[in-house]
């Protein structure tokens, strides 16, 4: 129903209880992830920094591939420094269109 909600454009955030099962790494990772608001974006370096690992954007990246829920742990909104898109386990024309639906 909330996922329905999501793709009809009438939701923006999700109200589930979900348990994140993973390193404490890819948890921190995770939590900071679904903290990035709709419709807005934050690159591999940003989010790193966030989870206590300034220098670790490719290991958010390997994080972000980790992820089983990418739409309610939004791993689309997770773009390159310059903004490009990169990396999504479900393709690029994926993350671009979900970021359309956002925007």
């Amino acid at each position: 129903m909330q996922l329905e909600e999501y793709f009809d454009g009438k939701r923006k955030e999700f109200d589930i209880s979900i348990k994140l099962i993973g390193t404490e790494f890819q948890k921190k990772v995770w939590t900071e992830m679904a903290k990035i608001p709709f419709g807005e974006r934050m690159s591999y370096g940003e989010l790193a920094e966030k989870s206590g690992c300034p220098k670790g954007a490719r290991a958010v990246g390997l994080a972000c591939n980790k992820n089983k829920i990418p739409i309610i742990i939004p791993c689309h909104r997770v773009v390159g420094k310059n903004g490009n898109l990169t990396g999504f386990a479900g393709g690029l024309d994926i993350k671009a269109q979900l970021l359309k639906l956002e925007n």
